[in-house]
């Protein structure tokens, strides 16, 4: 099993086996905390070999820097099976997110796992984004 595409997105749809997405982003920005991000998706497209034919159990985990959860894990199930003498089969898995809450800046990431396997690890970063101060102009602003 490998991940072809995962990433955090505006929107994603699977449409017939194609994966569509809108507006992929690592960063969040916010004018103060805690930011609430209204909607997003997270994309994944999976390639399966012969040998991963059967039932497979993800855990999507969003967490903080420092390992805590920002929301529950999602913990998804994709049954894979291969039509005559195919090589490899991909699976498309998106999920919406409504009203994802951060309580402060920092990182975070997606941590993605099948049984006791990593993955892949999606970095996700939230910044506070303060208004700058006006300087007066250099030089003074006058004449002689």
């Amino acid at each position: 099993m490998e991940v072809l595409v995962a990433t955090l997105c505006d929107s994603a749809n699977d449409y017939g086996g194609k994966l569509c997405m809108l507006g992929c982003f690592d960063t969040i920005c916010a004018a103060q905390m805690p930011v609430v991000h209204p909607q997003c998706s997270l994309a994944l497209r999976i390639c399966f070999r012969p040998e991963d034919e059967g039932e497979h159990h993800f855990r999507i985990a969003f967490i903080d820097d420092d390992g805590k959860p920002v929301m529950p894990p999602f913990e998804p199930k994709i049954q894979v099976t291969f039509p005559g003498d195919s090589y490899f089969v991909t699976r498309n898995l998106v999920l919406n997110i409504q009203r994802l809450q951060f309580k402060a800046p920092g990182q975070y990431s997606i941590d993605i796992q099948s049984g006791d396997s990593m993955l892949t690890r999606i970095p996700l970063r939230v910044l506070l984004n303060q208004p700058k101060a006006h300087a007066p102009p250099e030089g003074g602003g006058g004449g002689t």
